[in-house]
């Protein structure tokens, strides 16, 4: 005979998912992100995927790459395709292809300074509690 299991584990499984539910869509678009201490500023111009222009120079996203709207929420490069975003991003370490992008909101975009090279996030202290770069 099939052991019945115990409701109070799937109740909590439900209501993470209810939570979310109930809170205003607005209020989740807005909720700060944290980006990673490898994770550069710059231009990305959306072409055919995976091709792109990434700070004017063509570039080509990582297979697997994942793009975050400025809701958090991933997009498909092909929906993108023509557009310009001002961005968060990563490289593979071995491509050198970019590999996560975060399309910024304009709070997200005002925070100065944030690295655009290698050599800048080598050179700059990050500190990751409040998301900000400062220069030497």
């Amino acid at each position: 005979m099939p052991r019945c299991v115990p409701s109070l584990p799937r109740r909590r499984l439900l209501a993470a998912p209810a939570a979310l539910l109930l809170t205003p869509l607005a209020a989740r678009a807005w909720m700060s992100r944290t980006f990673p201490a490898n994770a550069l500023r710059g231009v990305i111009q959306f072409n055919a995927p995976p091709q792109i222009l990434l700070n004017g120079e063509s570039a080509r996203l990582a297979p697997g790459a994942r793009i975050r709207g400025t809701d958090n929420m991933m997009k498909l490069p092909g929906t993108l395709s023509g557009q310009r975003f001002v961005v968060n991003y990563t490289l593979e370490m071995n491509s050198g292809a970019v590999l996560d992008v975060w399309l910024l909101r304009d709070d997200e975009a005002d925070k100065r300074p944030w690295p655009m090279t290698l050599e800048q996030a080598r050179s700059w202290t990050f500190d990751a509690a409040a998301q900000t770069w400062t220069k030497p």
